[in-house]
């Protein structure tokens, strides 16, 4: 795992550039933004877990890929490209195919970037966007953000434990693993309930949330982060504007068409890749500029 410059910007830049990768992720049916957007959220993903981010993908998302591209085509016979007919008598076509393709690679894009969001907006960062407009909600969102990380924590925390007296889940024969299992899930939740009625009466203690409340804060909108905002509005708005026009339009079914290619299309891909590839960028740069210091 590196060190990511990306997260030292201000809390509003991230969240800012996350809704809009995000958003544009689910909007664009454009098969080059599709491919721009994962290959950026893929490396970004790589870069922010390193090892874990691998095996997660060969163990869960390559799995989901393939059965999402197999189940498309089953239930959806939409097209005019008539390849074969199913055992059922509908037809199975190639415009059902490469939309289940477009859907599977649209799942796995939309998780790449969420994996990191999670990794990069932590609960700190969220508290403080939007702990002034929706106190309670962004203390529940906050929480549930650490949720499997702090309980994968705890719950081997109990599990080696439990280990030690002999009540692991794998010792004994199915029936007592079973209920060592259970007991393991009970401690957990004990702990988890307990642990969020001190965290609400520690909150309600500090007088979070009540109106006039002020709060420490570590992060300061600087020149770079200005920078960064500007430039991530100009990229947003160009993408949208684009769309309004229908530069970035595709359709896949009944019939597979696009709008033709020309240089405002290519500036808008140029402009999309530049949005989703803005943190690798940033690291990149950084990383040379360590690398030149360490020299000297």
């Amino acid at each position: 795992m590196n060190k990511d410059a990306f997260s030292g910007y201000h809390p509003t830049v991230s969240m800012l550039f996350f809704v809009l990768v995000i958003g544009f992720a689910m909007v664009l049916n454009h098969p080059v933004c599709l491919g721009l957007s994962l290959i950026c959220a893929l490396i970004y993903s790589l870069y922010l877990r390193g090892k874990k981010t691998a095996r997660f993908n060969l163990l869960y998302m390559l799995p989901l890929l393939l059965i999402t591209i197999l189940i498309n085509p089953l239930f959806s016979h939409q097209g005019v490209t008539i390849l074969a007919y199913l055992p059922s008598g509908n037809p199975l076509t190639l415009e059902s195919i490469i939309y289940g393709v477009f859907a599977a690679f649209l799942l796995i894009t939309v998780i790449g970037w969420f994996s990191c969001f999670n990794a990069v907006m932590s609960s700190d960062k969220f508290v403080y966007l939007f702990g002034r407009l929706i106190p309670a909600l962004s203390l529940i969102l906050s929480m549930s953000l650490r949720f499997v990380p702090h309980f994968t924590t705890q719950i081997k925390i109990i599990s080696n434990a439990q280990k030690c007296v002999g009540r692991d889940v794998s010792n004994g024969g199915i029936l007592k693993r079973a209920k060592h299992g259970i007991k393991i899930l009970s401690v957990l939740v004990t702990w988890a309930l307990e642990n969020a009625i001190e965290t609400a009466d520690s909150m309600k203690s500090r007088g979070y949330g009540l109106p006039g409340r002020t709060a420490f804060s570590i992060y300061r909108f600087d020149k770079r982060d200005k920078n960064a905002m500007l430039f991530l509005l100009l990229c947003g708005g160009g993408i949208i504007t684009g769309i309004m026009l229908g530069k970035l339009k595709f359709v896949y079914m009944p019939i597979m068409y696009g709008t033709a290619f020309d240089v405002w299309q290519a500036g808008l891909f140029v402009l999309y890749f530049a949005l989703c590839a803005m943190p690798i960028i940033i690291n990149i740069v950084g990383d040379l500029k360590w690398r030149t210091i360490n020299k000297l």
